[in-house]
Parts: C-alpha cells; structure tokens; sequence
C-alpha cells in the first residue's frame, strides 16, 4: 500500500509540470538570503553600473569638445603682437639720446583648402558614431543581463524539480527496502530504486552548482555588494514573437551597431580629404602699427604683411596615408558587418523558429503523452502487470522530459535575445 500511494504522489508532482514551468518556486522564495529580483529591474540597474557602458558614456566629452573646436568660425586663433625698442643714440658732445620706439600687430592665418568643412564633417560625424555605439552598448547590456537571468530563473525551477523528485524518490527507494525486508520486493528491485535516489541527489547537486554560479555571476554583472544573491522572479513561458524574417532584415537599416560603422566610416573619409587638403599652404595676413625715429622727428609705421609656407619638403604623406589606411578599413568593417549582420539574422531566425517547435513539441505532445502513461503505469502497478523497474523507467522520462523543456525554454530565450539584438530590434 505503501508503494502505491508513493507512485500515486509521484504521478500528481509530474502532472502539475505544466503549472510549475510558468511560476518561480514558493519555497526558494521564502529564502531569507535571497534579494527577489525581476527582469526589468535587473536591466534598469545594469544600465546604471555596467563599467563598460559607462567608459563608454565618459567618451562623450572629448567628441562633443572636438566637435566644439571644429564648429569654430576659424581653427587657428589670431595672434597679437606688441615690440618696444629702447634705444640709446650718441650725439656729439658725448650726450646720449634715449629713444623708445614701440610697434603691435594682429595677424591671423587662414586655410586656403576647405580644411574647415572637413574637419566638421570628421567631428560632427564621430559624435554621431560614438551615440550609436552607446546605444549598441545598452542593448548589448540588456540581451546579456536578459540572457543570464533567464538562466538564473530557469536553474531555480530545476532545483525545484529535482528536490521534489529526490523527495520522491527517496521515499521510494526507502518502501522498497521495507517490502524487501518483508519478502515482497526483491535485492534488484531495492538496488534499482536506491541508484534512481542517489542519481536525484546528483542531479540536485549538479543543479545546485550551476545555480549558484549564474547568481553568483548575475550578482557581479549587476554589481550587488556583500551577501546579496538575486533571486529571479519571472515566467519561463516565452511571449509572442511579434515580428516576422521580412520585419527583422527591414530593421538591420536602424541597426545601432551598423549605423555607427557607417558614420565612422564617414568620419574616416572626411579625415581622408581633410589630410589632403592640408597640403595647401595656410595663408597669414597681418597688420601692424608703430613708431620710430627720434623724438623731433617722429614717424609713425602701419605695415601689412602677408606670408605663405612653401610645400616643397613636407607633403603630409604621413597623415594622408594612415587617413586612407583607416578610412579602407572602416569600409571593410562597415561591409563586413553588413554581410555577417544579415547571415546571422537568418541563422539566428530558423535556429528560434526550431527551438519553439521544440517546446510546443514539449508542451503539446511529449508532456502530455508522459502524463497519460504515468496514469496509466500507476494502475498497471496496482493490478500487477507491471512492476517497480518500469515504473521507474516511466518516471524517469517524465523527469528527463521536463529537464528538456527547461533547457529548451532557455535556449529559446537566449536565442531570442541574441536575434532581437543583432537585427537592432526594439521591443518598444
């Protein structure tokens, strides 16, 4: 009777696997030690701690300073000149006349090749590249951070599983060694059901480590100081897709990640010509003001005076080369990425496209199907056409059924997360 009523509890623990995979475990949530965390806390916080978003966010000044400079009415600043001479003459009669003479000016100098529209365009379109790229930033953050608490969520339900079948299974395993002792079951039977306990408390072993890796590695992904450990709230149940192939190829043109390649690769181009155009001699034109000569005969000088550089000897072949070198390579890079982006979002896109008929396959055929033979193995049971080995077996593919759905509902999720980010695809 005893063994009867365990293959019952058994059956009811696996027929309630459908409820189970869409709430968190009341039992892990009463743990004192725990901080409950939800998804969309965890994402506000990383956007707010994450060192390398916020190195990132730090680059801002210097492009927005450059881009300042660059938007200036004239690159080089006007220079003021001031000379005063004292001057000590000898005149006859062994007198000296003392003079002072004094002379000031302004000069400017001024491009003569276009250099300042160049150099706008260089500034105003790396600004442009480093926004996109924080953007990127952000969502690289939030497909990761998603990606690891729904691993986290997921490894806590498992715990869960495995536990209560341990539970089970011991209690199992601990009838059959009294029907043994008894004379009703025999050595094999109580050997079969004392390896199924030990093989649970592996698995929960084995579930316990990982789960406290991911916490431990979402906890300093987040930042959480001292003994705080999140606890994941959410549902594993993955909601509606809301976009189709065509939707997410037509959104790789607001792709962060490629619009900052596309404006670097601007900025490099602009680089480019402003090097070459820096080959033209700057032109500096001056005025200057003064006076001189002795104190009767004052005069007072204004001169102009207009200098240019000869390109002769230096021809900037140094700057202009690496400018090309880094202007091919952003194009490189930009197409690359073009390429790859759109393979990767038809991979990414069949691999989500399999992984949720993997669940529904789950959910809809393999569950069910288990559900029905663990009804039906427990009468069996009880009528003697069946005995403990096969009812093992059968419990057995329904733990091993309900572990696939938890993995494959992981793997759907960051599948999904990865897909999302790599066409640029925004939830809002």
């Amino acid at each position: 009777m005893r063994l009867k009523t365990l293959a019952l509890a058994c059956t009811l623990f696996l027929l309630s696997v459908p409820a189970f995979a869409q709430a968190p475990s009341p039992a892990a949530a009463t743990t004192p030690e725990l901080a409950p965390l939800t998804l969309q806390e965890a994402l506000v916080r990383a956007a707010q701690v994450n060192p390398a978003l916020r190195a990132k966010q730090a680059e801002l000044a210097a492009a927005e300073g450059f881009n300042t400079d660059a938007r200036s009415l004239l690159f080089n600043n006007p220079q003021l000149a001031f000379d005063k001479t004292r001057r000590l003459v000898p005149q006859a009669g062994m007198m000296t006349e003392r003079r002072n003479e004094w002379t000031g000016g302004i000069s400017q100098t001024f491009e003569t090749g276009g250099q300042a529209g160049f150099r706008r365009e260089t500034a105003s379109s790396a600004l442009e590249a480093l926004r996109y790229e924080i953007v990127d930033a952000q969502r690289q953050i939030r497909s990761e951070i998603a990606t690891r608490f729904y691993r986290v969520l997921a490894l806590q339900q498992r715990v869960e599983l495995e536990s209560q079948a341990l539970k089970l299974f011991d209690d199992a395993a601990a009838a059959v060694q009294k029907r043994r002792v008894a004379g009703e079951d025999t050595k094999l039977d109580a050997n079969v059901a004392l390896v199924e306990a030990e093989r649970a408390r592996n698995q929960l072993a084995l579930a316990r480590e990982q789960l406290n890796e991911e916490r431990n590695d979402l906890a300093a992904r987040l930042q959480l100081v001292g003994p705080a450990i999140p606890l994941a709230q959410g549902e594993l149940t993955p909601a509606p897709v809301g976009f189709v192939l065509n939707d997410l190829l037509g959104s790789l043109d607001s792709q962060p990640r490629l619009l900052a390649l596309s404006a670097r690769e601007k900025s490099a181009n602009a680089r480019y010509r402003l090097e070459r155009a820096s080959v033209n001699p700057d032109l500096t034109v001056g005025i200057n003001v003064g006076r001189e000569g002795p104190g009767a005969a004052r005069e007072r000088l204004t001169t102009i005076s207009v200098s240019v550089p000869l390109p002769i000897f230096k021809r900037n072949a140094t700057g202009i080369g690496q400018a090309s070198t880094a202007a091919t390579q952003a194009q490189i890079d930009r197409e690359a990425a073009q390429r790859d982006t759109k393979a990767n979002v038809v991979s990414l896109w069949t691999r989500l496209a399999s992984q949720e008929q993997r669940v529904r396959r789950l959910q809809d055929v393999v569950l069910p199907a288990l559900t029905d033979n663990l009804s039906l193995s427990v009468k069996s049971r009880q009528a003697g056409q069946i005995g403990l080995l096969e009812l093992i077996v059968v419990n057995r593919q329904a733990l091993d059924a309900r572990r696939d759905l938890i993995e494959a509902l992981t793997e759907y999720h960051s599948t999904r997360a990865a897909l999302e980010l790599e066409a640029g695809w925004s939830k809002e």
